[in-house]
């Protein structure tokens, strides 16, 4: 099907005062025009409508290949604070690439990435019965062993433009949430400076364990898993990435987890998880309270992630759901 023939529907959620750059002429020429090119590299031809999501952190583009549901590429544009996403899915590809889905083509520099059909979302796969708590931790066991692997590489992901969220950054990043945040009021204030020290506590005992930096996906629900075999999964979506602490990234798996399923559940998943970094040294009390300490202190990686949207989108909601998260590191209940 030509490109000139394409028909497009324009999907925009519930985000329709979102400013990004698919309502500039040139941006949508080029886009379109570097995924046509792509596409005709590998071969590929289109066979129906394009379907295009407009949303406040991401411009996606499906483009049909084939008759079936998962015959489609997906081009995906970040917000510039998540541009770094093109690089790293790249970089990843290398680095890990039996854990993540290649991307047939990067433009880092404008961080665009053309991405094949990974296989049904695990969320399907949990919905329609195909899967349970016990595929939760067998998906966590092999995030776990894919952040093993990538522990030698955190420079380079800080240098691709990862924004860093390393233990020793935390203070200083709690304080910019804490001043920048203007839903928060003055008393809320004071009492979240006023906690300060539990922060500096709690950061100064999860490094003494000397567990490696690696990268945190920062927001590791069931949709953004996909399970393209039984057993076995892929990771994507790195747009609120960092590079952090790895058990940040237990947070939000383990609420999925606890909303879904139980929390009679949980445990198991932090023990799934907890395996591949059994021999590096301290004890599996130790490596639980570490969990404890990180899924706590991941508070902060997710209430920064609320502010990578395209400028001039207004962000009302996100502010005060990054409040939300400062507030929670701690009036939260620990995870475990």
């Amino acid at each position: 099907m030509g490109h000139a023939r394409a028909t497009m529907t324009v999907d925009r959620g519930r985000f329709g005062d979102a400013v990004t750059p698919w309502e500039e002429e040139d941006w949508r020429t080029a886009a379109l025009g570097w995924s046509e090119r792509e596409l005709a590299r590998h071969g590929l031809e289109e066979t129906g409508p394009r379907e295009v999501r407009v949303r406040p952190w991401s411009i996606l583009i499906r483009f049909r290949i084939g008759a079936g549901e998962r015959e489609a590429v997906w081009f995906k544009a970040s917000a510039p604070d998540a541009a770094f996403e093109a690089a790293l899915g790249g970089a990843l590809a290398d680095w890990v690439p039996e854990h993540v889905v290649t991307p047939l083509a990067v433009d880092a520099g404008r961080g665009w990435s053309l991405l094949p059909d990974g296989g049904p979302l695990f969320r399907h796969v949990l919905d329609t019965g195909g899967a349970g708590p016990e595929s939760w931790a067998q998906a966590l066991g092999q995030y776990a062993r894919m952040q093993r692997a990538l522990t030698p590489y955190t420079d380079r992901m800080t240098g691709l433009g990862v924004p860093g969220g390393r233990t020793a950054q935390l203070p200083d990043i709690f304080d910019g949430l804490v001043e920048g945040n203007a839903t928060l009021d003055p008393d809320a204030r004071r009492a979240l400076r006023g906690q300060r020290p539990r922060l500096l506590d709690w950061c100064g005992e999860l490094d003494a364990y000397g567990i490696p930096d690696s990268l945190d996906h920062c927001d590791l629900h069931d949709a953004q898993l996909l399970a393209p075999a039984a057993g076995r999964f892929t990771f994507f979506d790195w747009g609120d990435a960092n590079v952090a602490h790895p058990f940040a990234s237990l947070l939000v798996p383990a609420q999925a987890v606890r909303e879904r399923h139980g929390p009679e559940h949980v445990h198991r998943l932090r023990e799934a998880y907890l395996e591949p970094w059994s021999d590096l040294g301290p004890s599996l009390p130790e490596l639980r309270r570490a969990a404890a300490l990180a899924t706590r202190l991941a508070a902060l990686g997710r209430a920064v992630s609320w502010f990578r949207l395209f400028p001039g989108t207004p962000t009302t909601g996100c502010a005060e759901a990054s409040a939300h998260w400062v507030k929670e590191l701690f009036a939260g209940s620990p995870v475990f």
